[in-house]
């Protein structure tokens, strides 16, 4: 007599990238376009004159790519894109590149910011405009952890001063971010509707 086992693991949600076609090419394609937009999207700088740490809509391109590509794939995405800058290509906000900038660690904090979104989204979280506002205010608290440590060491400054110059005065962007993230995401799976359900192609 056959006993049924249950399984031990949840079928993984899908990601947006997973209901395109093709695998290793799509996935190389897509880790190279993951890392253009977050060079594109981040070019967009606004320089606040009480900070070294301008204004960008770089954690908004990292949360969409995370989301969107999954935690390898935008991890990927993130590491090519401080591959790209760290060797001197112009990649990072306002067109710098390089380490020997006040806000390089906030660039070190979109990798683990990449891959907590790209995480929860494999657990069906950017289905939902709740969990996937939560979960890009949870990324975005993972940028401010490298970018504040690196911030004090590179002015040689307290911590206090370093959470007043880089993460006080971007408080309320990262809220509209979220809410923007909360609105595309979900909006995205509406729209494919069917595919993106649980046993579709992968």
């Amino acid at each position: 007599m056959s006993v049924a086992v249950p399984a031990l693991t949840a079928p993984r949600s899908l990601v947006l990238a997973d209901v395109l076609p093709g695998a290793r090419v799509r996935d190389a394609a897509l880790v190279l376009t993951g890392a253009g937009l977050i060079a594109g999207i981040g070019q967009l700088a606004v320089p606040l004159p009480f900070t070294p740490v301008p204004v960008t809509l770089g954690t908004f391109a990292v949360l969409l790519v995370g989301a969107s590509l999954g935690p390898v794939r935008g991890a990927l995405s993130v590491l090519l894109y401080m591959a790209l800058g760290l060797a001197g290509a112009p990649v990072y906000a306002d067109g710098g590149s390089g380490w020997a900038m006040a806000s390089f660690g906030y660039i070190l904090g979109y990798l683990p910011a990449a891959a907590l979104l790209g995480h929860l989204a494999r657990r069906g979280a950017d289905r939902s405009p709740w969990r996937t506002a939560l979960g890009a205010v949870g990324a975005s608290a993972l940028v401010y952890v490298p970018g504040v440590v690196w911030l004090a060491v590179f002015l040689g400054v307290g911590l206090t001063e370093a959470l007043a110059l880089g993460v006080v005065p971007f408080l309320i962007g990262d809220v509209v971010k979220a809410v923007a993230a909360a609105l595309v995401l979900p909006g995205a799976w509406a729209l494919i509707g069917e595919r993106g359900r649980p046993g579709a192609r992968r």
